[in-house]
């Protein structure tokens, strides 16, 4: 019997950014162990095909800085409170990748040493190079950064050749679609684009970072079984932000 070789994928090493509300499932608040489950395995799907995968998880879920501040909490503990809120999410994560045969390092930018590897992006390549999946947890490891600033700057960092943004949409478009029945999707659209219309793909600093070093932003549903796999086989539904 003749076995049908894996697609080769589209790219090498990727950054997948996903939101820390995506590990919540039907839930209001914290972790659904049944969708970081489905998640882990989304991201094995692609590990399958030889990509160097790169992760970079919110932590809304949990705990958001500017919310903490909002409600008259020093903005800048709130963005650390923010950040360790990430490293909780990379760490089941972790335990969920590992648990599908995956091997994965949770890395982050505050020092941690005993649960996690500090941010030494050699190290981090090393790993990419050995087929592990590396989480970057804690942000850039400075208040005043989103997570979206993280994700662009440790792509940037580990060389990825694009960002997939894993979002409850098939890609960017002009109004809500949840909320508008005639929204239009983009398939393409540019950095610019996306900055003057503030399309909300990404906070305008990771925009502004990603359109410097030409790094796209492939926007697509984490809702869609098979998404991120079929993206990198050169199919399915998305939206590509470039320059």
């Amino acid at each position: 019997m003749t076995q049908t070789a894996p697609p080769k994928a589209r790219f090498s090493r990727v950054m997948l950014k996903i939101s820390g509300e995506a590990l919540m499932g039907d839930l209001g608040y914290g972790l659904h162990p049944p969708t970081v489950e489905r998640i882990a395995q989304e991201v094995k799907s692609v590990h399958d095909l030889g990509v160097e995968i790169c992760m970079v998880i919110g932590g809304g879920n949990i705990f958001r800085g500017l919310q903490g501040s909002a409600q008259g909490m020093e903005r800048t503990t709130a963005d650390y409170m923010g950040m360790l809120a990430t490293v909780m999410n990379a760490l089941a994560m972790q335990s969920a990748m590992e648990r599908v045969g995956v091997y994965c390092r949770v890395i982050t930018a505050i020092r941690m040493d005993e649960v996690a590897e500090p941010y030494i992006r050699r190290r981090a390549v090393r790993h990419l190079e050995k087929k592990r999946v590396c989480i970057f947890a804690a942000g850039t490891g400075n208040p005043y950064f989103t997570t979206d600033t993280a994700a662009t700057l440790r792509a940037n960092e580990m060389a990825c050749e694009a960002i997939f943004k894993g979002t409850k949409v098939d890609g960017v478009y002009d109004k809500d679609p949840i909320k508008h029945a005639d929204a239009k999707r983009y398939d393409r659209v540019t950095y610019d684009e996306v900055l003057a219309k503030h399309l909300g793909v990404m906070d305008a600093s990771a925009i502004a970072l990603a359109r410097d070093n030409n790094l796209p932003i492939i926007v697509f549903s984490l809702d869609e079984p098979g998404g991120f796999r079929g993206i990198l086989a050169g199919e399915g539904t998305y939206t590509t932000v470039h320059g």
